[in-house]
């Protein structure tokens, strides 16, 4: 099955709330945003927003230049009903982040958890290619996946886990790691799970 058929068929089956990456509010997420130093007219994309409530609390926080990608228009459908006419401030972007062709620069870009669902070199490859097209020297890239401590499966799918330096060598020499922290993600169901965070500047 192609990735936007299944992620399509994972969020049309349960509502946001019910999915195991659910976060009611995105902390680190936002506060690494914040310490990135990034203006609130700079453009930022989430990639891999999907549904996430962080459009939510950067739209609300005075951020004007948000972008929103996913491979999952049912996903991006979500969250665009749930932020009603301020889903007009933000670009909606449904893509696969390996095919993603940018047509703009970033001063930041944003990743919770789909960079470890790319398991094939050539996929991971592909995605950092986006990104360095993307992001110009001085931008920001952010990137959570599962620590090493943590699934070795999400949503039926096997995932490559990190911690901190193992995914700056996989960035590469063209990003400088700023800074690390762990996260401890409780799902709906109860279920604790070990995340990796790392912020990364383009040298």
């Amino acid at each position: 099955m192609e990735p936007k058929e299944h992620w399509n068929a994972v969020y049309s089956a349960r509502s946001p709330e019910q999915l195991g990456w659910y976060q009611a509010h995105p902390e680190i997420s936002l506060r690494l945003i914040a310490e990135s130093g990034v203006a609130k007219d700079a453009a930022i994309i989430d990639v891999g927003g999907g549904a996430s409530l962080l459009v939510d609390k950067l739209v609300a926080g005075g951020y004007t230049e948000v972008t929103v990608l996913d491979v999952s228009a049912a996903a991006l459908a979500a969250a665009q009903a749930r932020l009603g006419s301020r889903a007009q401030t933000v670009t909606w972007l449904e893509a696969d982040a390996t095919r993603f062709a940018p047509s703009r620069h970033y001063a930041l870009w944003h990743d919770r958890a789909v960079f470890h669902f790319l398991t094939e070199p050539a996929d991971r490859q592909a995605y950092l290619r986006a990104v360095e097209q993307a992001l110009l020297p001085g931008a920001q890239l952010i990137i959570a996946t599962f620590a090493p401590d943590g699934p070795e499966k999400c949503s039926g799918l096997p995932v490559v886990r990190y911690g901190p330096q193992e995914l700056a060598n996989e960035v590469g020499e063209n990003f400088e790691l700023l800074e690390s922290c762990g996260e401890t993600h409780t799902t709906p169901g109860g279920v604790k799970q070990s995340f990796s965070y790392c912020r990364f500047r383009r040298r």
